[in-house]
């Protein structure tokens, strides 16, 4: 199966769920054409799906670790990776405040319980993002299944004057808006302001059903009535944000708190975002949190420095507190029309050098399973960010990420999700700590945990 672009996986999973015969998925070394993205979905579907497979990946199809793997599978219809960097978590083996905190915290939620807004499951086939609710209700989070046909009747009942200072809100904050005239090729007010309705109809009904986090599906459906939906989700992702109020007592709705959305309606990305958002609040860290894609990477030599560097990006809805200048270093440009016909702005900034915690939750043997590690955030000079930026997707927020003890071909081999969940830690110290609390947050709900390079 040869990945040299981004499919809806639904397109092939059919067939692979009843072959009979070896599997190997291959993905061209490319960030233009996103055969990665597509690779490590299909992959984490089909791990989902319980159905063997061996994956291969490079950039000329040349070297000898493509070329060893190939002939591996060609005699024995299974390639095995490299998975040293794996571990499994042990409560007592690190931070032991940290675990107790996170503990308490899992229990609590698993006890008192909390409602995801899923605005239509099944976003661009990604079969692996959908948790079946006999792994996902023993860990306290259950779904309220909305309709995106509702989210867009909600956004019917948005005032002028109520997008106008959601808009009005953001230029006060510095942010930046590529405008022009023409609908079918630029960002345009009226599309700005379709979507400023949005993020105010997305709050209002996350708390009409009392959802702790939502997500929207992301193109299918939606695009053929809206401008995308990249502006609000970045927004709701953010704990300063623009005010929504509710319609009939005026109140205002999740005040000073971010609402923790998952792109593309990510449920595995929701268990995770919604710990993460909960949990960083009790540690005192800053709890914005967002999914990316695992885009690319290329190692970067130059001015003293030798580092492999990945290209996490997400489709344009990050939130500007993980940005170089917040909302001033953000900046919304139209999205392409091959994936928006109606437009739509982005929220696109360079994410500040720091420290993270990256993560995925997945499903495999029919357990809710989570990998946790650790990476620095660097900043690239201009130039490189730029070319990294037209090698992928340049409307879109970038992330700069050298991973901790984690190769390039340990990372495909084993992650699970086109997706890596990411929250920054004021120091490495606080990452360290905060990844063994989410760890312990996480098993306390009945997940699996492992434990991925230098932690």
């Amino acid at each position: 199966m040869a990945e040299a672009v981004w499919q809806y996986s639904h397109h092939v999973l059919p067939g692979l769920f009843t072959h009979e015969g070896p599997i190997l998925t291959v993905a061209n070394w490319d960030g233009t054409y996103p055969g990665l993205v597509g690779l490590l979905n299909l992959n984490a579907s089909l791990t989902k799906a319980g159905v063997r497979y061996s994956s291969l990946w490079s950039e000329a199809f040349d070297d000898p670790f493509f070329l060893t793997g190939l002939e591996r599978w060609l005699s024995s219809g299974e390639v095995r990776h490299d998975s040293s960097h794996v571990r499994p978590f042990e409560a007592g083996a690190g931070e032991p405040g940290a675990t107790e905190l996170g503990a308490a915290l899992g229990r609590a939620l698993r006890e008192e319980k909390a409602i995801i807004g899923v605005f239509d499951e099944g976003c661009m086939g990604m079969y692996n993002a959908i948790v079946p609710d006999e792994l996902l209700h023993p860990t306290g989070i259950f779904k309220e299944r909305l309709s995106q046909s509702g989210l867009y009747a909600k956004m019917l009942t948005v005032s002028d004057a109520e997008a106008e200072a959601v808009l009005s809100w953001l230029q006060a904050r510095g942010m930046s808006f590529d405008l022009g005239e023409d609908e079918a090729t630029q960002l345009t007010l009226q599309q700005l302001l379709e979507q400023c309705r949005m993020y105010v109809a997305a709050v209002r009904i996350a708390d009409e059903f009392g959802c702790a986090a939502i997500g929207i599906q992301y193109q299918q459906g939606l695009k053929d009535l809206a401008p995308a939906s990249d502006l609000a989700e970045g927004l709701l992702n953010n704990v300063d944000r623009p005010p929504v109020f509710h319609e009939g007592t005026g109140a205002e709705l999740y005040a000073g708190e971010a609402l923790p959305h998952f792109n593309e309606v990510d449920e595995c990305a929701a268990v995770d975002a919604l710990v993460t958002y909960r949990l960083w609040r009790e540690l005192g860290y800053p709890p914005e949190t967002t999914l990316h894609d695992l885009r690319w990477a290329r190692r970067y030599q130059a001015d003293g420095r030798d580092e492999y560097v990945w290209v996490f990006e997400i489709s344009g809805a990050a939130p500007p507190a993980h940005f170089i200048g917040g909302y001033q270093g953000a900046t919304s440009e139209r999205q392409p029309p091959m994936f928006f016909r109606l437009g739509g702005g982005t929220v696109k900034g360079i994410s500040r050098p720091g420290e993270i915690v990256w993560s995925r939750v997945f499903v495999e043997d029919g357990r809710l399973k989570c990998d946790l590690g650790l990476a620095s955030i660097v900043e690239l000079p201009r130039e490189e960010t730029e070319d990294r930026w037209q090698r992928t997707t340049p409307q879109w927020p970038i992330m700069h990420a050298v991973l901790k003890g984690v190769t390039r071909d340990q990372m495909m081999a084993r992650h699970k999700s086109n997706h890596i969940q990411v929250v920054y830690a004021p120091d490495a110290a606080c990452a360290r700590r905060g990844l063994y609390a989410k760890a312990a947050a996480l098993e306390e709900m009945g997940l699996e945990i492992a434990l991925c390079g230098d932690v």
